[in-house]
């Protein structure tokens, strides 16, 4: 790579030493001992276990502030990386997210037991220096539990805390870099303590631009190697759909289950799954990979002049940063397929989104802006114009016309993130209804201060599709799980949905009917109105009347007085003492994550307190001695 002539020397030098630490990595030797040197005195590798893609963007800007200081930074999901080398790697950033009921993300599992079954030797990871970032929502009664339980393991087994364990919260106004920052600024301090920078040098500004992950080559002939893969994804028993080989499932119904004079819509939307080998759980979620809206694609190409024609295809500038899955960014693609596919061009801007257009512009009052957003002291300026309101990503583009037009389209790929897949618990049986996944999905419409509705990007995407489109899918397990149908007695279940949250419960409630477990089934609902957001109305209504379920309701606009899910907890507080006290029944909660699931808990232990009847501090031990280990929730934010 050439670089121009406007970059500074420190600039060219450090482009020079990327490249030729590159060349050492891809087995090129260099003659030059420093280099040699610098990659194995200034080696930081950052693991990540990540969900839904937080905790790799974390990673990620560990990475990319490493090279600042000259450090060589190997970022990879923890599944990725071999354990056994940890015993020869001095220093390891892991950044953990937690999910669901305290558990590990899939792409940290086999690290994780990997490293538990070697808790016999004490002296395994003497020689690591370390320190650990947790992700986690602090609604949820297992905050943090994964990034703890880490930190204890790598100190359990000889490592080396360089810092003390940092825990993000995403229920914070600034989110986790409210933790996250000054975690670094910390850990940045101790780690030149004990790794000075080489000789001569000085960590590099946040002015100097660093080279791009990936190289964009516009097709030619020279290109033809690359074979342009569509949107055949794994649709038969070739193999298991995943999120590099997706189903392209057939939606099979579209179907609005809200009144047409209810403010949201609500859809049931059906899957036919028939391509994907394994059969669906309850509790298992089915995994979507949207696209853009059309007129979105449409204004972003505009706002930005592309050419939305133009053929290009990726290469890493990294050994160590992968492309990305053909099935989501064909190789070569056009313009108007990376937009429509690729970017996330309705996401909220992040902090580093400010820091490369600060590099990009040549107005001084936009830059001086975008310094602001970028810097600490800036973070709550920064929430009060893009989180508080919702600003996408293409909306502050707009708001900045002197800057839009010098971003280099290699750069484009560091600025933009890429559109993650969403979640969403399976509404049917696998058993009831083969070959069959249900969604109900409610569509984000909404309005802030700005003009302009805020607008969900999946939920919306996903409403306009029509009977026999196609979209890419994967099924794997959701955050709950249900007591087994196939062996030995099968517990009561006690299941709270306000909402959308019922979703999971229903394909409970399908499974248990269609294995004969329809005993003992209780199911607690929540909406507005009985008359307009009732889901599954007739569906339930008819189980009850069979005596197949036990059903509860609290439509809360229905009367002056709002009625809510955990008043209906508590004018069934006998019944449900039965169930949950003598009979050792399993509890469920799924809904919004806010003031729900605080209410909820706080039912529960009232109906501890008159069922054992000896007070409110011996309901609450109960409730953390005995039911919280048979107690699972779901929230969102």
């Amino acid at each position: 790579m050439d670089p121009p002539a406007s970059r500074s020397r420190l600039e060219i030098n450090f482009i020079r030493l990327l490249e030729e630490t590159q060349q050492m990595a891809n087995g090129n030797k260099q003659k030059d001992w420093t280099f040699e040197k610098l990659m194995n005195d200034r080696r930081l590798v950052i693991l990540f276990g990540s969900q839904t893609g937080t905790a790799q963007e974390v990673a990620e800007r560990i990475g990319r502030e490493s090279r600042r200081y000259y450090f060589i930074p190997i970022v990879s999901a923890m599944d990725d990386y071999p354990v056994e080398d940890l015993t020869k790697t001095p220093l390891v950033v892991f950044v953990a997210s937690t999910t669901g009921q305290g558990d590990d993300p899939d792409n940290m599992k086999i690290f994780f037991r990997t490293l538990w079954s070697q808790r016999k030797n004490r002296q395994l990871l003497v020689n690591l220096k370390f320190g650990v970032i947790g992700l986690g929502d602090s609604s949820y009664q297992k905050f943090n539990f994964v990034a703890k339980r880490l930190n204890n393991l790598i100190t359990f087994l000889g490592g080396q805390p360089i810092l003390k364990l940092g825990l993000g919260d995403d229920q914070h106004d600034l989110g986790p870099d409210f933790v996250i920052d000054p975690w670094l600024k910390s850990w940045w301090s101790l780690v030149l303590e004990l790794h000075p920078l080489p000789e001569g040098r000085k960590p590099l500004s946040a002015s100097v631009l660093l080279p791009p992950k990936y190289k964009v080559k516009i097709f030619n002939a020279d290109a033809s190697k690359y074979d342009h893969v569509q949107d055949n994804c794994v649709s038969g028993s070739q193999g298991e759909a995943c999120a590099a080989s997706p189903c392209s499932a057939k939606i099979t119904m579209n179907r609005r289950v809200t009144s047409s004079d209810f403010f949201q819509d609500v859809r049931l939307i059906e899957f036919d799954i028939t391509g994907i080998k394994t059969k669906h759980k309850p509790g298992d979620v089915l995994v979507v990979q949207p696209q853009n809206l059309e007129e979105h694609v449409d204004e972003f190409i505009s706002l930005l002049d592309l050419d939305p024609d133009e053929l290009f295809y990726l290469e890493s500038n990294d050994p160590n940063v992968s492309l990305p899955p053909a099935a989501v960014l064909p190789r070569p693609c056009t313009m108007r397929e990376c937009v429509q596919k690729y970017f996330d061009i309705l996401a909220i801007p992040k902090r580093y989104f400010f820091e490369l257009l600060a590099l990009f512009t040549k107005d001084e009052n936009e830059k001086e802006k975008f310094q602001e957003f970028s810097s600490a002291e800036g973070q709550q300026d920064l929430y009060d114009y893009c989180n508080r309101p919702k600003r996408s990503i293409m909306e502050v583009l707009a708001d900045f016309p002197h800057t839009r037009h010098n971003i280099p389209l290699e750069y484009l790929f560091d600025l933009l993130p890429s559109i993650k897949p969403r979640s969403y618990s399976i509404a049917s049986s696998s058993l009831a209804l083969p070959n069959i996944a249900q969604l109900l999905v409610a569509v984000v419409n909404y309005r802030t201060v700005l003009k302009r509705p805020r607008l969900g990007l999946c939920t919306n995407w996903l409403a306009r599709q029509s009977v026999g489109n196609r979209v890419p899918v994967w099924i794997k397990p959701g955050t709950l799980t249900f007591p087994s149908l196939t062996s030995g007695a099968v517990p009561p279940v006690v299941m709270i949905g306000p909402g959308t949250g019922c979703a999971p419960f229903r394909a409970y409630i399908q499974e248990r009917v269609a294995s004969g477990h329809h005993k003992d089934i209780i199911m607690i609902f929540g909406c507005r109105n009985k008359d307009k957001d009732y889901f599954f109305k007739e569906e339930w209504e008819a189980l009850a009347k069979e005596q197949k379920l036990e059903l509860y309701c609290a439509f809360s606009r229905d009367q002056e007085d709002k009625i809510y899910v955990q008043h209906k907890m508590r004018e069934n507080a006998s019944k449900l003492w039965t169930l949950i006290g003598t009979q050792r029944a399993m509890i469920y909660f799924a809904g919004n994550a806010k003031r729900v699931p605080i209410d909820v808990y706080e039912a529960l232990t009232y109906i501890c307190e008159k069922g054992r009847g000896q007070g409110t501090q011996d309901a609450e031990q109960y409730m953390k001695k005995d039911v919280e280990k048979r107690y699972q929730t779901e929230t969102w934010a």
